[in-house]
């Protein structure tokens, strides 16, 4: 571990009132019905949600995350960059982490306009990270799946040469067009914001990665597989003559924090079954639309669909993924240990989920900040000293 360690309280701000009956539904994305959405509670859901992260900021968080998904109810964000807006005037030094819109479902230039703005309004607070987006997401939008990783690569490149060329400059692709390429504003940070891509591990968006230097963050996949993942990026970056520096691998962890072991187990694994068994609950066809994955990812998705969708198994799950729960010494010893292993100086922490209650979510990212955190970064000066002797 670095000295440098970096704590991040992501979101996924998901709609928990739930009809009795959703079980009946095979999937909670794409198709599960929007009448059963109450905008009054989705109100006092999205002022609970931002004082929960606005709280982050104040316990001393380094990073608040955000992200997008569509058509469910696993996330209200369909539009991070509004929810991103909301907290910046909120916070005073938490980064603003908008991980991410893909940028192949918007115009790329309108995408790059709406970073530079909260950029410049949060004073060079922001970074940004680009998925591709989950199957389900092109359910949802017009854009084909055979067409997205072609179209995410010259989004990619329009939006580096919106920031960071003067303009106006041209742009004559495949996907578009532009004949006066000249936003305004501009990012504050130079050349531009922190970059990530976020995936499950596809060659295809690990290269991309790779040659643009960029931080990577895996999301849902087994410990070993993201371990992998770190190491190819790692090769592949220095290839292109990029160096990946431990801070640009994010590590995805659940962490829930209480007094004992037990009780820690009594009050999260229950909201932890909620979370794989109803709000990712999809399709295969969802998941993987026609031309969407090559036949080598199809079988591999489809595998880590078992996973993730079969029967809830606590023991499974937190051997398979990054699942933190118990007392501050227990989930500072877990993280302390995965981030030694990954190479990593940057956990980025699930701090509530499914329809975990807002008091369990005040106490998880307050025994986290006070307890948790000191230890961890106490562990990392002792390190340090160890290896400067």
């Amino acid at each position: 571990m670095s000295a440098a360690l970096r704590f991040n309280a992501m979101h996924f701000m998901p709609y928990v009132h739930l009809p009795e009956h959703h079980q009946e539904f095979k999937s909670t994305w794409v198709s599960f019905p929007n009448k059963y959405y109450d905008p009054e509670r989705g109100h006092d859901l999205y002022e609970r949600y931002l004082q929960e992260l606005v709280l982050a900021d104040r316990l001393g968080y380094d990073a608040i995350v955000v992200n997008e998904h569509h058509n469910t109810v696993y996330s209200m964000m369909a539009t991070p960059n509004l929810i991103a807006a909301a907290l910046v005037p909120q916070t005073k030094n938490a980064r603003i982490c908008v991980w991410g819109t893909p940028p192949n479902l918007m115009l790329p230039n309108r995408l790059a306009e709406e970073y530079a703005i909260l950029d410049v309004m949060s004073k060079g607070r922001l970074e940004v990270a680009f998925p591709l987006g989950t199957g389900m997401e092109y359910w949802a939008n017009p854009i084909s799946p055979a067409t997205a990783r072609d179209r995410f690569k010259e989004s990619l490149k329009i939006i580096l040469q919106a920031w960071t060329q003067d303009g106006p400059t041209t742009h004559y692709g495949q996907f578009y067009t532009y004949r006066f390429l000249n936003p305004w504003p501009r990012p504050f940070q130079r050349p531009h914001p922190p970059c990530y891509i976020v995936g499950t591990g596809s060659p295809e968006t690990i290269e991309i990665a790779a040659e643009y230097g960029f931080g990577y963050a895996s999301v849902f996949v087994p410990q070993q597989r993201a371990y992998e993942l770190n190491e190819n990026l790692r090769r592949r970056a220095a290839h292109f003559g990029h160096t990946i520096r431990p801070d640009q691998l994010p590590l995805l962890t659940f962490v829930y924090v209480a007094e004992t072991q037990e009780q820690a187990e009594r009050e999260y694994i229950g909201h932890l079954e909620h979370f794989f068994s109803d709000y990712l609950r999809t399709t295969p066809q969802y998941l993987a639309p026609p031309g969407y994955l090559s036949v080598d990812q199809l079988k591999t998705r489809a595998a880590m669909a078992d996973k993730l969708h079969g029967g809830f198994d606590f023991n499974a799950i937190s051997s398979s993924f990054f699942v933190a729960v118990g007392t501050p010494d227990k989930v500072a010893n877990q993280i302390g240990e995965w981030a030694a292993w990954m190479k990593t100086s940057h956990i980025n922490c699930v701090m509530h989920i499914a329809d975990m209650p807002h008091w369990k979510t005040v106490k998880n990212l307050t025994l986290f900040a006070e307890e948790v955190m000191p230890r961890l970064r106490a562990q990392a000066d002792a390190g340090q000293r160890v290896a400067a002797e």
